[in-house]
């Protein structure tokens, strides 16, 4: 294919964690509608998520639609038409609704049986013109489990949206959404480094986004943590204690994973190992630290932002 690159990122207050893997594919369900019902073809769809960011992109769209023969059934033939063959009421009431000459409707055959048609020829509009419509479309259309207006705005999103960045082929899809106007200023990590910075591409998107201590890609987030909370246990003298859905739950909480090792008093080890686990895992968010054999260790792993 030699279609262009759309490119969008919502940059928002902080999304709980567990909003945002369905988000994900809420936004690529949505984009394949929309796009299949503007007759755009497409290519690969990339999401990507943090607390403060969600991230569409697409690859392969055409700059323009193609045009069109679009068929709109109307009445019945015996409807449309008299005995002498002439047309009803009926014909042209749906011809005028249609914009074309009573003339000029066709008779199409159907599992129904036979009905006039108003066939219409559709030339195909620029891309940015059509996703323009839809974007702001798609970004009130994710389902969150609870979302929240802010101020005096008639839209609704999980938290407050603070800036969008919107490209097709690299230049701005323009839109609004609420109060906020789309560009390409997007913004980096919200205490390492929160300035902001333009975006070209997904590609540059990425590496200005590494530049800036945030790391959008979960599956990249996820095997940072999982191979450091590896590194960190065993130099605790451990092993981890494997947690998939902690491990899923810390990493849609992070932008900037890195891994630290704590300790608490071994007084505690005198309670049920599961009450200690349990504890750390609800309430703090901790991986627990096990020895080789299984019993629980006087440590903790954590993940900083």
């Amino acid at each position: 294919m030699t279609g262009k690159e759309l490119f969008l990122e919502i940059g928002t207050e902080e999304i709980p964690a567990g909003f945002l893997p369905k988000a994900q594919a809420d936004m690529e369900a949505i984009i394949r509608k929309e796009l299949e019902s503007a007759r755009l073809t497409f290519g690969d769809i990339t999401t990507l998520a943090t607390p403060r960011r969600l991230v569409l992109c697409v690859r392969d769209i055409p700059k323009a639609q193609p045009d069109a023969e679009i068929t709109l059934l109307g009445p019945a033939r015996n409807v449309a038409f008299d005995p002498a063959g002439k047309p009803t009421r009926a014909a042209e009431g749906f011809a005028r609704g249609q914009g074309v000459d009573p003339a000029a409707l066709a008779i199409v055959t159907t599992e129904k049986g036979e009905y006039v048609a108003a066939v219409k020829k559709e030339t195909g509009r620029p891309t940015p013109d059509i996703l323009a419509e839809i974007l702001p479309r798609l970004i009130g259309a994710i389902p969150f489990k609870k979302s929240m207006r802010w101020g005096d705005l008639d839209v609704r999103f999980a938290r407050p949206i603070h800036w969008i960045v919107a490209l097709f082929d690299g230049i701005v899809t323009p839109f609004t959404f609420g109060n906020i106007q789309s560009g390409n200023i997007s913004r980096g990590h919200r205490f390492m480094s929160n300035s902001p910075f333009p975006v070209r591409d997904l590609a540059h998107y990425l590496e200005e986004c590494e530049r800036h201590f945030v790391i959008p890609d979960p599956e990249r987030r996820k095997e940072i943590i999982r191979r450091e909370t590896h590194r960190v246990a065993k130099g605790a003298g451990g092993h981890l204690l494997p947690d998939e859905g902690l491990l899923e739950e810390v990493t849609y909480l992070v932008e900037y994973p890195t891994v630290v090792n704590g300790t608490f008093s071994t007084d505690f080890l005198q309670v049920p190992k599961e009450v200690l686990i349990t504890s750390m895992r609800s309430h703090q968010r901790y991986f627990s630290i096990v020895d080789d054999n299984g019993r629980l260790l006087p440590g903790f792993i954590t993940v900083n932002n």
